[in-house]
C-alpha cells in the first residue's frame, strides 16, 4: 500500500493561553494563526480537520522530499512569527489575550503511513494506525515548545537523509505509546533565526494643531471594556445609528492597520484604525477615512483614561481636512454642524449602550 505523508501543525500554550486570558480575543488570536498556517501551505497537501489549536494535513500516497519539507516548515514557522510579530506591535487593546499572544509557539509533527478513508457527507477523512500514530506523537518527551518532529517511519519513506542547515540542527528521539516505541529525530526551532515577513507600518498620526471638535463623556464601565465597545465592530449596530451595513473581518482582533467599512444610503465609507499619541494610561482608538462628502480626511479618536476599575472618562476628538477652498466654504457654512451633531448623537448612542451592557453584565453575575 502506498505510504502518505502526515503532518500537524499544533500551536503550543494554547490551553494556558485560553484558561488565562478573555475568551473571545483568545479564539480570534488563534483562529488568525491557524488562518496564517493553512495559508503557508504551498506543496497541496489536504486539510483533514482542524483540531482545536492544531490543523491535520496529508498528502495521499507520496511524502515531500526532504528539501521541500524544510522549506514548508520554516515557512509555516515563518509566517506564524511574522504574524505574532504584527500582532505585538499593531496591538491597541490591553488585555490578556491580545497581551500574551506572542508567547505562543509552534510545533510541527511529520510522519508517514498507510491510509484508510472515511467518506462521511462529502468528507474524504483519513483514518488508521499511522493517524492515531501521528497524534500520539504530539504528546511526546521533546523537552522544547518550538520544534520540528520527524518520525523514523517518514524518515525512512524519504528514503535520502535529512541533514542538518543553518536553521534546523536534529536530535534523535523515542518514546514508547501503548508499549510500542515510536522512533523520531527532532529539531528546535529558534524564531530568533527566522526571516520574519516585512508588514506595512502602523499609522500614528501627529497634528500641529488642536482638534477641530471635542467632547467629553463619563461611562459607567472600565477602560477597558469601553475599548472592547468601540473596537469590536460587531457591536456597532448597538450604539451608531444611520450605518445600513457595518462589514468588517469577524475572526480578527482590531488592531492598527484594521479596515472596516460602513455602507450608508449606498456609498461605502472606507475606515482604517490608527493612533496618536496620548499621555500615559490613555487608551486611544482613531480611525481615518477619505470617503466622508466634502471633507478630504476625517479622523476621529477615542481617548479614554480610567477613573476606577468601573468607570472611564472619554475624550473624542475630530480633526478634518478639506483641501479646496470651495469645499471648504461649503462645508464651513453646512457640514460642519452636521459633523458635530453626529459626532453628539453617536457618544450619546455609546452612553446608552454602555449602560445596558453594564447592567447585563451585573445581572448575568448575580444569576
Amino acid at each position: 500500500m502506498a505510504i502518505s505523508l502526515l503532518f500537524l501543525p499544533d500551536i503550543s500554550g494554547y490551553t494556558q493561553f485560553v484558561q488565562s486570558t478573555e475568551i473571545e480575543h483568545s479564539q480570534h488570536v488563534i483562529a488568525e494563526l491557524l488562518e496564517v498556517l493553512i495559508k503557508a501551505n504551498t506543496y497541496g497537501m489536504e486539510l483533514a480537520e482542524i483540531e482545536g489549536d492544531a490543523l491535520f494535513f496529508y498528502l495521499e500516497a507520496k511524502v515531500l522530499p526532504p528539501a521541500d519539507m524544510l522549506l514548508l516548515v520554516e515557512q509555516m514557522f515563518t509566517a506564524f512569527h511574522s504574524h505574532l510579530a504584527l500582532l505585538q506591535r499593531n496591538r491597541i487593546c490591553p488585555c490578556n489575550a491580545c497581551k500574551k499572544a506572542p508567547d505562543l509557539k509552534l510545533k510541527i509533527i511529520a510522519h508517514a503511513g498507510s491510509l484508510e478513508f472515511l467518506d462521511i457527507r462529502g468528507n474524504h477523512k483519513p483514518f488508521g494506525p499511522s493517524v492515531i500514530e501521528a497524534h500520539r506523537l504530539m504528546k511526546n518527551s521533546v523537552p522544547h515548545d518550538s520544534y520540528f518532529l520527524i518520525s523514523d517511519a517518514l524518515g525512512k519513506a524519504m528514503e535520502t537523509t535529512i541533514n542538518d542547515t543553518e536553521l534546523f540542527s536534529f536530535t534523535s528521539g523515542k518514546d514508547v505509546y501503548d508499549g510500542a516505541p515510536i522512533g523520531y529525530t527532532y529539531a528546535f526551532i529558534d524564531d530568533q533565526r527566522l526571516k520574519l515577513y516585512p508588514h506595512e507600518l502602523p499609522k500614528f498620526m501627529a497634528f500641529d494643531r488642536n482638534a477641530d471638535h471635542v467632547l467629553h463623556q463619563d461611562f459607567p464601565v472600565s477602560a477597558n471594556t469601553l475599548l472592547e465597545l468601540l473596537t469590536n465592530y460587531r457591536f456597532r449596530d448597538e450604539w451608531l445609528t444611520g450605518v445600513d451595513e457595518f462589514r468588517y473581518t469577524n475572526t480578527e482582533v482590531t488592531r492598527l492597520g484594521t479596515e472596516h467599512v460602513c455602507v450608508i444610503n449606498g456609498k461605502h465609507l472606507n475606515f482604517v484604525t490608527v493612533s496618536k499619541k496620548a499621555p500615559e494610561g490613555v487608551l486611544v482608538y482613531g480611525e481615518e477615512t477619505h470617503d466622508t462628502p466634502v471633507v478630504d480626511t476625517l479622523w476621529q479618536f477615542y481617548l479614554i483614561r480610567a477613573v476606577d476599575e468601573h468607570s472611564c472618562a472619554l475624550t473624542l476628538e475630530l480633526f478634518w481636512e478639506v483641501q479646496n477652498w470651495g469645499k471648504r466654504l461649503l462645508f464651513n457654512l453646512a457640514l460642519k454642524r452636521l459633523f458635530k451633531a453626529n459626532a453628539k448623537k453617536a457618544l450619546a448612542g455609546l452612553l446608552y449602550f454602555a449602560e445596558g451592557y453594564n447592567d447585563l453584565k451585573i445581572e448575568t453575575t448575580l444569576n
